[in-house]
């Protein structure tokens, strides 16, 4: 039976109580189920598609201190976004790194270049000097930096740091749902919460597997919501009223072939006035973002948010060709669910933050978290945590560590393996870093099981896809470990193939087929159809 198939037979377990059932599988539910989990409370998480399926597989991937909140004066915000940030590199230092933002300002800005360049020296104070130093650019000091960059409307410019995730946002997020699974959380993903009632001061839920279409019902003393953009939507089932809600902003970015040659990220004020990104995403680059207010999650991207984000790329930088739709190797879309106390439903979004609220029901023990970010994930955690230990529910392990990176004897060990194997040998031609690098940081300790599998057979140091820096091991340890569902949870959020890779390019690639063969069996051909009907839905570039 695989992992999924046996956490679903225990969620049906009728006479099980859990202590805390945690709804969505996205940053905040799965920090407050790795959490929870690890200070030893019984605890369940479902999810209505795959993990980090929505929102937290489509954000810029930073992991930033909130530079733009010192304009509207958010100082404290400010401070403890840095504090999170620099906890978070601490913490995961593997995936979690420090990177420059090279930001130029034009001719004309709402304020002089020398002003914005003092106020990047207070936010570095603020961070308390975490980071390398701020730098003050005139316009020629940015031409010798970095060509690319149009200056001829630039009044100059300066570089500062904060911090990106190497990887991928979906694959950081889903390594705490693995961890909180570690810590004995049964979690599965594609079952949904169709109602939620309170009887006996307990929560009676029910649930739809989205697979298979069966109901049952999962029993808990205490409810997470962690829905995401979907919070608000579950409180109306659960009869939960709340203090928050939440404003739904949409937010594109475009992938392309890498642009620049630096390791650092070109940050501009768009033409709404946006910060407006261009971030290395391995041998590839990540264009945007569009701040659209919507009122559904369900979201894509238009003609026009393509015309946005191209012509502001081709505004910006001096190519020596403009970059058209046929340049666009693949697309993220997403919303940003923002928390708003009251309010008429209408947000500015150069004022509006992405800081977290958590509504609280100690009459009926539910939790409703709104809005948040990767950077300040540690937080939600641990303040979940808190919660519900006032809720008196036990926490045996109230202070064990439930986040960050194994020690350094566990990665020292794993390091000098791979050094004995002289595994980096094995990496292949066009591979953006050394092969043990990026082992250990996918998978920490756990990628001590997959030297043991090239130890017994180097064929599976090979890369099973010639476009894509995924080896036969890995995928055979996340066949077992890491609940594939769907072809497209392996392709868009365990890895970022189809992030890098054109769907064209992959979909007869032999390499695919013997993937599809080691997650799903006799299932192989009808699940590679099924992504294959998915991504022809998708509608075309216009």
């Amino acid at each position: 039976m695989d992992l999924r198939s046996s956490n679903i037979e225990r969620l049906k377990a009728e006479k099980r109580i859990y202590d805390v059932l945690v709804l969505g599988g996205g940053i905040n539910g799965a920090v407050a189920a790795a959490s929870l989990a690890a200070k030893g409370a019984k605890v369940a998480l479902i999810e209505r598609g795959d993990f980090a399926g929505e929102t937290s597989s489509n954000s810029s991937n930073l992991a930033w201190g909130g530079i733009k909140y010192l304009e509207t004066h958010e100082y404290l915000l400010v401070n403890k976004l840095c504090k999170s940030r620099n906890h978070l590199m601490e913490s995961y230092p593997s995936t979690v790194k420090e990177i420059r933002f090279l930001t130029t300002i034009a001719k004309g800005f709402r304020f002089p270049v020398f002003f914005v360049y003092l106020g990047t020296i207070f936010y570095w104070i603020i961070g308390r000097f975490f980071t390398q130093a701020p730098d003050f650019m005139t316009v020629k000091s940015i031409r010798s930096r970095e060509p690319s960059i149009n200056t001829d409307n630039a009044a100059g410019g300066f570089e500062y740091s904060d911090a990106y995730l190497y990887d991928n946002d979906a694959r950081f997020v889903f390594n705490f749902v693995r961890s909180s699974m570690n810590y004995g959380c049964v979690a599965a993903n594609y079952v949904e919460s169709t109602g939620a009632v309170r009887e006996d001061n307990i929560w009676k839920v029910s649930a739809l597997d989205n697979i298979s279409g069966e109901e049952f019902q999962i029993k808990a003393k205490a409810m997470v919501n962690a829905c995401g953009p979907y919070v608000d939507k579950h409180n109306v089932l659960a009869d939960q009223k709340t203090e928050h809600r939440h404003l739904l902003s949409k937010g594109i970015h475009l992938i392309v072939d890498r642009i620049t040659e630096e390791n650092r990220i070109l940050a501009f004020f768009a033409s709404d006035g946006r910060l407006f990104f261009v971030i290395p995403m391995g041998n590839k680059t990540s264009i945007g973002t569009t701040d659209t207010q919507v009122d559904s999650p369900n979201v894509e991207v238009t003609a026009e948010d393509r015309t946005f984000v191209l012509e502001n790329i081709n505004a910006l930088l001096k190519l020596k060709k403009p970059i058209t739709e046929d340049d666009i190797i693949a697309e993220r879309c997403g919303v940003r669910p923002l928390a708003q106390k009251g309010g008429d439903g209408v947000a500015d979004w150069v004022k509006l933050s992405r800081k977290h609220a958590i509504d609280v029901s100690h009459e009926d023990q539910h939790l409703s978290i709104f809005g948040g970010k990767t950077t300040d994930c540690i937080n939600v955690g641990n303040e979940v945590a808190e919660i519900i230990k006032g809720m008196g529910i036990e926490l045996p392990y109230e202070d064990f560590k439930w986040y960050g990176e194994e020690d350094d004897t566990v990665r020292d060990e794993f390091y000098h393996q791979a050094k004995l194997m002289e595994l980096d040998a094995y990496t292949v031609e066009g591979s953006s870093e050394p092969l043990t690098q990026r082992l250990w940081r996918r998978y920490g300790s756990r990628a001590l099981e997959l030297l043991e599998d090239i130890r017994r057979d180097p064929r599976e140091a090979q890369r099973l896809m010639k476009d894509a820096e995924y080896l036969r091991c890995e995928v055979e340890h996340t066949a077992r470990h890491e609940m594939v569902t769907k072809l497209e949870d392996f392709l868009r959020r365990r890895s970022k193939i189809t992030q890098v890779v054109r769907d064209e390019d992959i979909v007869d690639a032999p390499g695919l087929k013997e993937a599809c063969r080691i997650f799903f069996g006799d299932q192989a051909e009808a699940k590679r159809q099924e992504w294959i009907d998915s991504i022809k839905k998708n509608p075309p570039k216009d």
